[in-house]
């Protein structure tokens, strides 16, 4: 006895709405994260801003106790020991005021 059996022949993968589907997901993901490491970033640059004004006033003080006088620039701070490196960020002005390089890469403010 010989029985005739349909077998359906399913294929097996993706349709194209699917895959778009999924591409649209992963541009939303990507985008959000993008946002995200923005923000990160713009927290280390500040970050980076007040550490670097916050060492230039202490140094300045610093060699203000040591020579009664104010440091004439930054390189009077580096030769004194107060500072390592001269900073990018910021300068120091008359009176041992702490100024924004008006080229400094982290785009510090006053």
């Amino acid at each position: 006895m010989k029985t005739n059996i349909a077998v359906e022949k399913k294929d097996k993968g993706f349709t194209l709405v699917e895959l778009l589907i999924v591409i649209v997901i992963l541009g939303i993901l990507a985008t959000v994260t993008v946002f995200a490491v923005q923000g990160i970033t713009d927290q280390g640059k500040e970050s980076t801003c007040a550490a670097d004004k916050k060492t230039y006033e202490v140094a300045v003080e610093a060699y203000w106790a040591q020579n009664s006088a104010w440091p004439a620039d930054d390189a009077a701070l580096v030769s004194g020991g107060f500072l390592r490196a001269a900073s990018d960020n910021y300068n120091v002005g008359a009176n041992g005021a702490v100024t924004v390089d008006a080229n400094s890469p982290a785009g510090c403010t006053a």
